[in-house]
Parts: structure tokens; sequence; C-alpha cells
């Protein structure tokens, strides 16, 4: 039996989260509910969960405060928000778990099978923990990103990244050093994390790091040259916007 507790300050979505999860996942006990940070600490500890459902915004502060005066912790966590483009960014940047409000029961289940998953295999997600606090405590976006891929977790440096080539739902990222590492996910998820750390779309396929560009090409359809010497096409409805980013480096 997994131990799962619930933490958020709106009832419906507390039944609503209690509901799912005796529906799909019979296997998962909820042993507690609580609404505030306070409270959310109490709970936890006292009923030492293997799942917690974590809302973002709670009474008292977020799910991430709740977080870090439980540290170091060994439950998995799932954690619930709407749309708060920092808190969304910070998880993003550690690979964790996330529900978007109003919870969507496909992507409940999906998110709650990967935690349940990890809790039976006993995957350390402490990495990716340090990570999420690490943003936290700076309140700017880590300037590291972890990629996931199903043998492990790999923490790289934004400023190692090359460039990324998308392959319809995976995408490959291309490091200095000759590294390259797949995941699981869209370009697109990228390209939103790292547009702020210069970094543009240059073509539907691939992600660039503007540092690293040598040359433009600037005929239509042309392309760029990486320090790598690698040709990255760029197409044509994106040529003059990335000469116009070159020129603010």
């Amino acid at each position: 039996m997994i131990k799962a507790v619930i933490i958020d300050d709106e009832p419906t979505l507390q039944d609503v989260n209690k509901q799912l999860l005796a529906e799909y996942f019979p296997e998962i006990k909820v042993v507690g509910i609580a609404n505030s940070v306070n409270s959310a600490v109490d709970t936890i500890s006292r009923n030492q969960p293997d799942l917690v459902l974590l809302d973002i915004a709670i009474q008292e502060g977020t799910g991430f405060e709740v977080l870090q005066k439980l540290r170091p912790y060994t439950f998995k966590v799932v954690f619930i928000t709407g749309f708060d483009s920092y808190a969304i960014k910070a998880i993003k940047y550690s690979a964790l778990d996330y529900i978007l409000k109003p919870v969507n029961e496909i992507e409940f289940q999906h998110a709650i099978k990967r935690a349940v998953n990890e809790i039976k295999t006993k995957s350390d997600t402490s990495i990716q923990s340090d990570i999420l606090m690490e943003s936290f405590k700076k309140e700017t976006q880590s300037k590291k990103l972890v990629l996931k891929t199903t043998e492990s977790l790999n923490i790289v440096d934004i400023a190692d990244i090359l460039y990324c080539q998308s392959d319809n739902s995976y995408t490959t990222f291309y490091l200095t050093g000759n590294e390259k590492i797949t995941v699981s996910k869209s370009i697109k998820e990228y390209d939103e994390l790292l547009n702020e750390y210069n970094f543009f779309r240059t073509h539907q396929s691939y992600l660039v790091n503007l540092n690293f560009i040598k040359k433009v090409d600037k005929s239509d359809g042309g392309f760029v040259i990486m320090k790598n010497k690698k040709e990255i096409p760029v197409s044509i409805r994106q040529k003059k916007s990335l000469i116009k980013r070159l020129s603010y480096l």
C-alpha cells in the first residue's frame, strides 16, 4: 500500500484529487489532507507518506516552502498548480512532475503513474529536488537544466548547450565536448525554457544557442554555422528575427 497526502487549500480540489486516486489507483491510500504550510508540514511529518500531491499556492505561503521545511525528504512529489509561469518553470528545470489546474484526468493518471513507478523502483529524486530548491531560493530560474532519460539524470550547464534538435516528440541536446543527450520531450517546451538564455528557434527542428553561432548565411532559406562547424538550417520567416537578435548580443 502506498500512502499519500494531499496538500491543497481548495476543498473542492481536495475532493477531486482524492476521488481520482480512489478511482484509478486503489493501491494508494490517502492518509492526510492539509491546506496551509504549517498544517502540511505537520501532516507529512506525522504520516510519513510515500507520495505528496502538492499545490503551489496554499495558505501561509507556497508548496516550495513546505518542501524547504521538510528537507531532506524521501517522498515523491507531484505538483498541482495554476498557470504560474515562474512555478512551472522552476518545476520544469528540475524535471519533476506537475499537473495543471483545472485537473485533467488523463494528465493526472500519467503523472501519478510515473510517481508510483518511481516509488516502486526506489528512484532517487534528491538531485532534482536540489535543483528545484536552488531555483526557489534564488527567485530566478536556475542556470542548470536537468535532462531526464530512461537511464539517468543529467545535470547540464545551460551555457554548455550548443543546440537542440527535434525528432517528433524527442529532443537531442548537443553539448560542448561532443556530448549529446536525448530526452522524450518536445523541443517546444525547451524553446520556452531557454529563450531568455539567448536561445533561438531557427527552424521547426532546431533551437540554437546564439553564443555559439560563428557565421550567418543571409540567402533565403539559409543556415548558420556553429563554432563546432555544424550547419543549422534557418527558415525564411525566422531569418530577419535571428539577425535582429544577434545584433543585441
